[in-house]
């Protein structure tokens, strides 16, 4: 058997025909003249609606509206296994679908937009909206009720000029509203020119040069400007603001974004406009202070360089590079400024502008990279003219440094050597700032245990001796307690705050002879060889004067007995000793005694 009808409606277009329209639901499985048969009948007047079914994705049927306004409908689906009906009762003055309004065109001014249209429902009053797309994607819908006999109209206000704006309307009843009608076709208009609004942000870099100074300007559109126009140009001026003179001027394409100019040792004010088509826009000015005279002293030093500030270390984050400046009250606003890329030319020149009462901020650019040392200025602006204040210096994210220091000279002792690596480079060539350095020490053969160091394990578990530097200006250090006559491996590393490469590289010294090993040598080799040398060339001397064949009589034992002298030696009576033995010399003998 048949579904019931169902979302079974009715309802008109321009209060001439009456649509009826219904799902037919699924299929039945029976075909040609057992398939469904759909009929369409009034209630009140009692009679069959004179109106052709036709159904394809939706089933339809129209007919001809007569003096009849409140209708019973009832639509009744049946084959031969079944038959259902859906009912909708309704005043057809209730259900009115307006078709869709159609010959859109339009008049515009800078901000306003008057839409105009025409619909085919003559002699009903109709509520209308006009949706507008905005460039930026927000949608804004605008109601309206005024109908013209031919034609209506809405007026749109508050637009941006020279902006492209898409429109499209749709209308319903204004009595008995049933629903809207489709959507016209879509309408993109665009408001006419108007004056440049808002001023641009304008920079600039000041180079001394013989007689004068070159000034590189730079500007940029704020998010507060607005072109207004087809086309734009900018129109650079300066003059001197102490003298009369005539002021001097260029015309720049729209492609430009800085220029540079040349300017004496004088106060100038310069000026950068934008213009197009109409008009320009208000001027933004900037003074540049003489290169001279005591009265501008602090602001020579700031536009010409400040050698008297010290760069301050800043740090990074994930989200941009941190500065802070000291509060200063005279001050109206801040601006710092920085390059893009440090090391090209030009470099992208960036500032920012901050309002008197901030005293930090979060420096973020797409173009930051780890590695890489930006440079920050931080001046102060009243009435027009800065002031360099500080000087600042940071990495996004800090590295190891790209190269390892190259020890250039050694000097070796035998027990301490001396390295020196005098022409490392600790400026902003490196990917990070170096805070110092390590010096690594091992013997060849075993590992190592210097007085004075810490132990350092690398991965393949060999242990090194590890001496710290801790300033990157001291480019020299003495290794001590070595042991001569050894081989050690050593290797200089700078460390940054993201650390130090790994360590690969060595350089190899031997440790000489140390003078305790000379001494040692002369005292056991050397002495013993030279007396052993003179007792061969003196023996009988020798002999004579250690083992004598006669010994003396003033070393012996015999002697000890109460003194008598004669002259400085002693002498023995006879009488006094009773020999056990006596011996007679021969003559040789003798005569040598």
């Amino acid at each position: 058997p048949p579904d019931t009808p169902s979302r079974f409606v009715c309802q008109t277009q321009g209060m001439r025909t009456v649509t009826c329209t219904w799902n037919q639901g699924g299929d039945t499985y029976l075909y040609g003249h057992l398939s469904p048969k759909y009929t369409l009948f009034e209630e009140f007047s009692k009679q069959k609606v004179p109106c052709t079914v036709s159904c394809s994705e939706q089933c339809s049927c129209s007919w001809d509206i007569g003096q009849q306004r409140i209708y019973n409908i009832t639509v009744t689906v049946e084959n031969p296994l079944g038959k259902k009906t859906a009912t909708d009762v309704f005043d057809v003055t209730h259900r009115i679908y307006p078709a869709a309004p159609f010959q859109l065109w339009e008049k515009c001014t800078d901000t306003e937009i008057t839409l105009y249209w025409k619909h085919p429902n003559k002699g009903i009053e109709l509520f209308c909206q006009t949706e507008v797309v905005r460039p930026d994607g927000k949608v804004e819908l605008h109601n309206s009720s005024e109908t013209h006999l031919h034609y209506a109209s809405v007026t749109l206000c508050g637009l941006q000029p020279y902006t492209e704006y898409t429109a499209r309307v749709r209308c319903g009843a204004a009595k008995h509203f049933w629903r809207w009608s489709e959507w016209s076709e879509a309408r993109t208009i665009r408001t006419k020119e108007a004056t440049p609004s808002g001023k641009l942000d304008i920079w600039r870099e000041i180079t001394p040069i013989l007689g004068g100074r070159n000034v590189t300007l730079f500007w940029k559109q704020t998010p507060s400007f607005r072109a207004n126009g087809r086309s734009i140009s900018y129109e650079v001026s300066w003059e001197k603001v102490e003298y009369d003179s005539k002021p001097e001027s260029i015309s720049l394409s729209s492609v430009y974004n800085s220029t540079t100019i040349s300017i004496g040792n004088d106060s100038y004010r310069i000026s950068i406009k934008a213009k197009n088509n109409v008009n320009y826009s208000l001027p933004s000015v900037l003074i540049i202070p003489s290169a001279t005279g005591n009265s501008n002293k602090m602001l020579f030093f700031s536009f010409l360089g400040n050698e008297e500030l010290k760069e301050e270390q800043v740090n990074g984050t994930d989200e941009g590079i941190f500065v802070s400046w000291e509060h200063r009250h005279i001050y109206d606003l801040y601006i710092v400024d920085w390059c893009n890329f440090p090391t090209l030319q030009p470099c992208d020149l960036q500032w920012k502008r901050f309002g008197p009462n901030t005293s930090s901020a979060l420096i973020n650019s797409a173009a930051f990279v780890p590695g890489v040392r930006y440079n920050f200025h931080i001046y102060g602006s009243v009435a027009n003219r800065a002031s360099l204040l500080e000087k600042k210096t940071g990495y996004l994210r800090e590295l190891p440094p790209l190269l390892d220091p190259v020890v250039e000279n050694v000097e070796l002792t035998f027990n301490a050597v001396t390295l020196s690596w005098d022409s490392y480079p600790t400026n902003e060539s490196q990917s990070g700032f170096v805070r110092g350095y390590h010096i690594y020490v091992s013997p060849i053969q075993e590992d190592c245990n210097l007085k004075g160091s810490k132990k350092h394990v690398l991965t393949d578990g060999s242990v090194l001796c590890k001496y710290t530097i801790e300033n990157p200006e001291e480019k020299r250090y003495t290794v001590r307690h070595l042991l001569p006559i050894t081989k050690y491996k050593l290797v200089v590393k700078a460390y940054t705050g993201g650390g130090e490469t790994p360590i690969l590289n060595f350089i190899y010294i031997d440790t000489p002879f140390g003078s305790n090993m000379v001494y040692l040598l002369v005292l056991l080799v050397i002495v013993p060889s030279v007396i052993a040398a003179i007792c061969c060339w003196k023996i009988k001397w020798v002999k004579e004067c250690c083992c004598p064949l006669i010994p003396s009589p003033n070393g012996s034992t015999v002697l000890s007995f109460k003194e008598f002298k004669i002259g400085s030696e002693k002498v023995l009576k006879i009488s006094d000793c009773i020999p056990d033995m006596l011996a007679v010399d021969n003559k040789v003998e003798v005569q040598k005694l």
